[in-house]
């Protein structure tokens, strides 16, 4: 009898060595299982942080940096499913001039376990852009990124499969390239481990000074205040100082994924002469820090507060029928002066009867919602002017918007509850949340019909464009 021919993979898994065990950490399993263990409960009470989008962690022998890896690890919520980790880390053996995924490995191997490689998604990132490439040699004797698996198998147990990335270029427009790449990969979905030491050399008293300065400009979340801050350190005349950064690029990489979305909390600074009392000459320093994303900001009005917007609102209308200019009312609340978009919708007997808003951050809310009524009523060009006979006919509903979140995937935003304002250069639309309540569509339809309908963009056009959430106050 004749069978079909298929094509079976039969290859032996390819398996990276520990090829850094006895070297940087103990290649004996259960000293190394003891000594990391040790090194994370000395962390034992750390605030474990839920919005934990990336981690930058030294990469030194574990005598020397492990108590601030340490301090990250601890930082991350052991209970959460990650769907994969993305480890970047600088060459510390050849120039790139680009990056190498290891798109060979099926599996790193430590003394605690082989960890498994997500060769799909390496697969991707070379494909999506050349500047991916994998070289071998960049990885085989690479000690950057296989120091810190045995801190996340004795954190987290079973670990989510690794994107092993080794990043050599001082070229910034391949550094975009890449962060671009990566980008809808930084989700809650997936967490980044970024590996770094910080000053190489310097005395003792010149690292503290250094690192400091490295670590304020990383806090910033700025990518220019870093990259100045990194070459005002080399022009300083420190001596020895041989780099202030060696994972520089991949802090980089990072700092424009995160796109002024994240908050930078430093946990923890120690160079080797903390370690190492017997040369404070010649030190290398090590920062921790846990990269958040923002939660949408705690936004509420009371009743008074309301009221007090609708009056400000329907006088606004009235001043207008009257020639008179909008008031300047001296308004005791922090949140009605506070900064942020409003959209003002006007209905008669249950039908539209205008509807204007205003995203940006540039005026007070009282002052934004005075604006828009006006608008509503008088510059909607879907309708004719209100005039006073129709005034007491007009109910007034107004939207107060949260501030905008910029997301990744469309995993982050929820349907009844989130705004979607879809920007692709000039072009931008956007739908409130009750938009949601008034249509029978799915994520991707409210997503096509904004893009299509109010954006110009088509009805895809929102797979590539840059998506915001918000939320909005109705009443």
């Amino acid at each position: 009898m004749m069978m079909n021919s298929c094509n079976f993979d039969t290859r032996e898994p390819v398996v990276r060595p520990a090829t850094q065990a006895n070297r940087f950490y103990t290649g004996d399993a259960q000293e190394l299982e003891y000594e990391v263990d040790s090194l994370l409960n000395r962390h034992s009470g750390a605030k474990v942080y839920e919005n934990l989008a990336a981690l930058i962690v030294p990469h030194a022998g574990y005598y020397f940096s492990g108590n601030v890896a340490s301090s990250a690890y601890m930082a991350i919520d052991a209970k959460k499913q990650y769907e994969r980790i993305f480890l970047l880390g600088p060459s510390h053996h050849e120039w790139l001039d680009g990056a190498s995924v290891n798109t060979e490995a099926d599996y790193y191997a430590t003394p605690l376990g082989n960890v498994k490689v997500d060769h799909e998604t390496a697969i991707e990132l070379t494909k999506a852009d050349s500047v991916f490439t994998y070289r071998r040699s960049a990885h085989s004797q690479e000690h950057c990124l296989e120091v810190q698996l045995p801190f996340l198998q004795r954190r987290l147990g079973d670990v989510p499969p690794i994107v092993p990335i080794i990043i050599s270029t001082n070229d910034y427009n391949k550094l975009k390239r890449m962060a671009e790449v990566l980008k809808p990969y930084f989700t809650g979905d997936n967490l980044f481990v970024i590996s770094s030491d910080f000053s190489h050399y310097p005395s003792y008293e010149d690292a503290y000074e250094v690192d400091a300065k490295t670590g304020k400009a990383i806090e910033t979340g700025d990518v220019e205040e870093f990259i100045t801050t990194i070459n005002a350190n080399a022009d300083s005349g420190k001596r020895n100082l041989a780099t202030s950064a060696c994972g520089e690029f991949a802090i980089v990489t990072l700092m424009l994924m995160m796109d002024g979305q994240c908050n930078v909390k430093h946990l923890m600074y120690q160079n080797s002469g903390d370690i190492d009392n017997h040369d404070h000459s010649r030190v290398v320093g090590y920062h921790s820090f846990a990269i958040l994303r923002q939660k949408q900001a705690e936004f509420s009005l009371s009743a008074e507060e309301k009221q007090l917007l609708k009056q400000i609102a329907l006088q606004s209308i009235k001043d207008q029928l009257a020639g008179r200019p909008i008031a300047q009312p001296i308004i005791r609340s922090s949140i009605l002066n506070s900064k942020c978009g409003a959209f003002v919708s006007l209905h008669k007997h249950g039908r539209l009867r205008g509807c204007i808003g205003h995203f940006g951050e540039d005026y007070p809310l009282h002052e934004i919602v005075a604006r828009m009524a006006r608008a509503a009523a008088f510059e909607d060009p879907r309708f004719m002017p209100v005039t006073s006979d129709e005034l007491a006919d007009i109910d007034i509903e107004i939207s107060v918007l949260t501030p905008m979140c910029r997301i990744q995937s469309i995993d982050e935003f929820q349907l009844h509850r989130h705004g979607i304002y879809i920007k692709k250069g000039y072009h931008s639309g956007t739908f409130l949340p009750q938009v949601a309540d008034e249509v029978n569509w799915t994520k991707e339809e409210f997503l096509g019909h904004c893009a299509q309908d109010k954006a110009g963009i088509g009805w895809d056009g929102w797979r590539d464009a840059e998506l915001y959430v918000y939320e909005a106050i109705v009443f």
